[in-house]
């Protein structure tokens, strides 16, 4: 194995599945609203549930569960404190004298950064796309797609149960909230291209090494 990338490639399952439970158990301990906990952690759930099915036929680089553990991490932290109200971005928000608390922010941010790299895994692994450009391109497009039917299902859910649909949404009066959130998705999206591609790359060519 080559020693640049043995730090990245030493995730074990046990001790990610842990992780994964630690924080999503702790989430779950008395949240601040148990219907916007749910809605926020079930896409780390779901994406629990779909890593566990495909593990043996396709297991993703290190690269990529150690990213979605660490979006998972996110999701379930918003989820137990609702995302306007995380102590620590209060905390930032005070310091530097902000308008509001931006943990939201992270969490969209992630939103593009995470799945660009599991999007772009599977888009070079399968051979979907030979270009180099068009595979950038083609993620980042379904990275923003993503992030605006995650926007449609927010409004859904504030059309459907207005009780849940201010912590869920967590817009804390900013008119722009919608765009924002993509606009932060987007930018995730293509920073996470432009530092990981170089590394993904050196992973999934181990990992098809040690599937040979």
């Amino acid at each position: 194995m080559h020693a640049s990338l043995k730090p990245y490639l030493s995730v074990r399952p046990l001790v990610w599945t842990l992780l994964f439970f630690t924080i999503l158990i702790w989430s779950g301990i008395k949240p601040k609203d148990f219907t916007t906990w749910v809605l926020e952690v079930a896409p780390g759930v779901i994406g629990f549930i779909m890593m566990v099915i495909t593990r043996k036929s396709f297991p993703l680089t290190n690269l990529s569960y150690i990213l979605i553990l660490l979006f998972c991490w996110i999701l379930f932290i918003g989820g137990h404190y609702t995302y306007a109200e995380v102590p620590l971005f209060d905390t930032i928000r005070d310091i530097f004298n902000q308008s509001r608390n931006n943990f939201d922010k992270l969490g969209h941010f992630a939103q593009g950064f995470v799945p660009a790299i599991i999007c772009r895994e599977i888009v070079v692994r399968l051979q979907i796309i030979n270009s180099k450009f068009f595979t950038f391109f083609f993620t980042v497009c379904f990275c923003l797609a993503l992030s605006a039917f995650y926007e449609l299902i927010e409004w859904w859910v504030a059309l459907i149960s207005e009780e849940a649909a201010e912590a869920f949404l967590g817009t804390q009066g900013y008119i722009w909230d919608t765009q924002s959130d993509m606009a932060w998705a987007l930018s995730g999206a293509i920073i996470s291209l432009i530092l990981l591609s170089r590394l993904q790359d050196k992973q999934i060519q181990q990992l098809q090494v040690n599937t040979l």
